[in-house]
């Protein structure tokens, strides 16, 4: 296990249920408790969230977070952050369950979320009225979901005072379908605009959060000690 990570690059250890066996999740998490951290699962398969509710009787903490899309083994996440606030845009109802994801990790980290659901380009009087709202609370990054032909992030990043991260979902059919167009239309993006993988929440929270990582006790991001 990489123990160092979080003192690193300031980001707590995520462990990717999907592809592992609930025997493989379950020794990995074992390990991680009795070394006194506690870390995050992204992508749990129902088996594995069964066997994890099981072992939280059994000794081995955790809750669902995300309506099921993450687990949160109890414990600290060995990293510390400065307080402040995310913003997490949705361009429909059906991009909520992975804004749910970035938005889940967010707060497990202590950092607040501002949110608006459903202000796509469909409905752009929708997008400047939420706006108006987010900007209040002074977000330092925005995390913008869209599916279909994706638009929305490019339009928030013209209009905002702060880093914007495109997330393409999976939504929508048809050529292009399943974020693919999404995707390509982000990255054609002419406003200033970061972009992750399609339904990569998870590494768009992390980023995010990257931004209000405090420093290492010891000043120093690397893993190696000495010279």
């Amino acid at each position: 296990m990489d123990r160092d990570r979080p003192r690193r690059v300031g980001v707590p250890e995520v462990i990717l249920g999907e592809g592992k066996t609930v025997d493989h999740l379950l020794e990995i998490l074992r390990h991680v408790h009795r070394s006194g951290m506690g870390a995050l699962v992204s992508r749990p398969t129902g088996a594995q969230r069964r066997a994890l509710a099981r072992a939280a009787r059994d000794g081995l903490p955790s809750r669902e977070l995300a309506s099921g899309r993450l687990l949160r083994l109890e414990g600290p996440l060995g990293v510390s952050y400065r307080a402040g606030v995310v913003a997490v845009v949705t361009a429909g109802t059906s991009d909520v369950p992975l804004a749910e994801e970035a938005r889940a990790i967010l707060e497990e980290l202590g950092i607040k979320v501002v949110w608006a659901n459903d202000v796509g380009v469909a409905g752009l009087h929708r997008l400047l009225r939420a706006l108006r709202r987010l900007e209040r609370a002074g977000p330092e990054v925005y995390l913008v979901f869209a599916g279909r032909e994706g638009a929305l992030p490019t339009v928030v990043a013209g209009m905002v005072h702060a880093p914007v991260v495109g997330i393409p979902t999976s939504v929508g059919y048809g050529r292009g379908g399943q974020g693919e167009a999404a995707l390509n239309a982000m990255l054609q993006s002419c406003a200033p605009l970061a972009v992750v993988n399609i339904d990569a929440a998870v590494p768009a929270a992390l980023f995010a959060a990257q931004r209000f990582a405090r420093p290492a006790p010891s000043g120093r991001r690397t893993g190696r000690r000495g010279p």
